[in-house]
């Protein structure tokens, strides 16, 4: 049982990281945030599955905050902001999509390289779930830093946080006050960015990053 259990825990760990590839792929808005949806219901599933394996029932409610606010909740409210916002178009990148996988590859080889051997003595479910948990949040960053768009930008950021969740219930989980009060930070920060767009849009009717930078150079 511990080793179908460690199986299927690394197993959904590692389509986290899958699936947070497939966003660094995607080109369009829209299939950004579905993709999205996909993420935090495999982060939904693995935390589930650390409730089990790890008889700890408090990371079910864990498992239902990521099923309803991260992939239903959020993704509608980004979908309607979408369409307020009137960007229907395709997502532009600072650099190619190939040489943004291929940094995301390393990502993945560096966080291995850094986090196995630094895990060596620690539990042997912790150890590859804390190292797939790092590469979901290297990748995140890496999608804020290639994507010119502010809504992909908030995708990343919500990629990077269910990453630091999967660290934490694979370490044997956290309090639970402590994943309530993340959860609802991660909420106020949402109603905040997405206010900030609509004020960004509303104001230089446009969130491309890049725009806003040049609009910022004329200025000086």
């Amino acid at each position: 049982m511990h080793g179908f259990g460690f199986d299927l825990a690394h197993m959904l760990a590692g389509g986290l990281v899958l699936v947070s590839l497939a966003m660094l792929y995607q080109d369009r808005l829209y299939s950004l945030i579905n993709t999205l949806a996909v993420h935090a219901v495999v982060l939904a599933l693995s935390v589930a599955w650390q409730a089990r394996i790890q008889d700890a029932p408090h990371l079910y409610i864990t498992a239902v905050i990521a099923l309803g606010f991260k992939a239903i909740v959020v993704p509608m409210a980004l979908r309607r902001m979408v369409f307020k916002l009137g960007i229907h178009r395709e997502i532009e990148n600072v650099v190619g999509v190939g040489l943004t996988m291929l940094g995301a590859i390393g990502l993945i080889a560096l966080s291995l390289v850094v986090m196995l051997p630094a895990t060596m003595h620690a539990d042997p479910l912790a150890r590859e779930d804390i190292a797939l948990a790092l590469s979901v949040v290297l990748i995140g960053l890496l999608m804020m830093v290639t994507r010119r768009n502010a809504v992909s930008q908030v995708a990343g950021f919500m990629s990077l946080e269910n990453g630091i969740v999967l660290a934490a219930t694979g370490a044997q989980g956290m309090p639970l006050v402590v994943e309530i009060s993340v959860a609802f930070s991660i909420l106020i920060a949402f109603i905040v960015i997405g206010i900030f767009l609509f004020r960004i849009r509303e104001r230089f009717d446009t969130v491309d990053v890049q725009a806003l930078d040049r609009f910022r150079g004329e200025q000086r």
